[in-house]
């Protein structure tokens, strides 16, 4: 196991001490002792991957240092078009660290959203020309061979991170006086919907606490899209459900899915149906990968929504206002919920016993028999 601020402070003291990324899961204590030890303006949490190596190359530009960009494999996704068409030798020729949590490890067992990203992560990388290797014991010498290789080739290198190869390391979490965890609004919002209200929520611990309550009541689930991968564009998924039926969708999102993709939006807000009912969650962090902050808690998330085109948009941090915004958005058009509430979640918080294509198909013949 790699001792996780010994790893941190190696990067550092060989120039690397320019972060950026989106946080991960197996990158949690990584990503904590970088957030603890890194002054702010030098771990830039990005709203996605895209947008973290485009700040990376901006780095080199005004210092000639390698900036580091950490993601989950599913980032790769977002990184593709940057390291192609800016990073790429054939383009700037730009140099920096990726620092990937390889989810879906083959022979690993991990969610099925992550299985098909586990196989292609090597393959992805070789295809775009990276250099890359699964980060081990050896890690010293492999920093020195990627800063190497990167000062002899200006391209990027990786590092791909298993599961527990990073030491434990806690991150003071911010406190907060909000009366509602994320469950405690769920909760609210799933007792106010219809039989034939149909929701469509957002990555991680939102759609694992949908489950459980849908478990706890003894409610099918047949009504709720659980959307396990794809960050980012849950809006988008209830958008294009919502247009296909007269039904209701609510759309429940969370702050950083929100800022990811935020631009799609200003898309939404100009061709919503009014069956399309959007709420927000924000407890200011990327919660279901490690607490890392987000800045959902810093911008006016309300007046963003204002200003791409929705026409009604009520902020609650209580029960009762919840479940008053709720009614509001039921007989409103173009109207959104935006919710702030604490970071926590139970301990045991499980997850969906279905699997995603029997969650897709229970929903589409819900729908069709409505």
């Amino acid at each position: 196991m790699i001792e996780t601020k010994q790893f941190y402070d190696s990067l550092v003291s060989r120039g690397l001490d320019f972060f950026t990324g989106v946080p991960d899961s197996l990158l949690k204590n990584f990503c904590a002792c970088v957030t603890e030890n890194s002054p702010r303006e030098l771990n830039i949490i990005a709203a996605n991957e895209g947008n973290a190596a485009a700040m990376a190359l901006g780095y080199h530009l005004s210092t000639g240092k390698y900036g580091v960009v950490y993601m989950q494999n599913s980032g790769e996704g977002n990184i593709v078009n940057p390291l192609m068409s800016l990073a790429d030798e054939d383009v700037y020729s730009v140099p920096m660290l990726l620092i990937i949590g390889w989810r879906g490890e083959p022979g690993v067992k991990d969610e099925p959203q992550h299985v098909k990203q586990g196989k292609v992560t090597i393959p992805l990388l070789d295809a775009m020309g990276v250099k890359n290797m699964i980060l081990d014991d050896n890690w010293s010498e492999q920093l020195d061979e990627c800063i190497g290789y990167m000062k002899q080739t200006n391209r990027p290198c990786a590092l791909i991170v298993r599961k527990g190869a990073f030491s434990s390391y806690s991150m003071k979490k911010a406190q907060s006086d909000l009366p509602l965890t994320r469950e405690d609004a769920l909760g609210v919002i799933l007792g106010a919907l219809k039989d034939d209200d149909f929701v469509v929520s957002t990555t991680g611990k939102t759609s694992r606490e949908v489950f459980e309550l849908r478990e706890a009541r003894g409610q099918g689930h047949a009504n709720d899209f659980l959307t396990v991968g794809g960050m980012g564009h849950t809006a988008s998924i209830a958008l294009g459900a919502a247009l296909g039926t007269e039904k209701n969708v609510w759309c429940i999102d969370g702050d950083g899915s929100f800022l990811m993709h935020m631009g799609g939006f200003a898309v939404i807000a100009q061709n919503a149906p009014k069956n399309f009912k959007y709420i927000i969650n924000n407890n200011g962090a990327h919660e279901s990968v490690g607490g890392q902050p987000t800045v959902g808690m810093d911008i006016d998330i309300p007046g963003v929504l204002r200003a791409v085109g929705f026409r009604t948009v009520i902020e609650a941090s209580t029960g009762e206002q919840i479940a008053e915004g709720m009614k509001v958005l039921r007989d409103s058009e173009l109207a959104a919920l935006v919710i702030s509430t604490r970071q926590g979640s139970r301990d045991d918080l499980g997850r969906p016993t279905t699997t995603p294509c029997q969650n897709k198909q229970d929903m589409m013949k819900k729908f069709a028999e409505v």
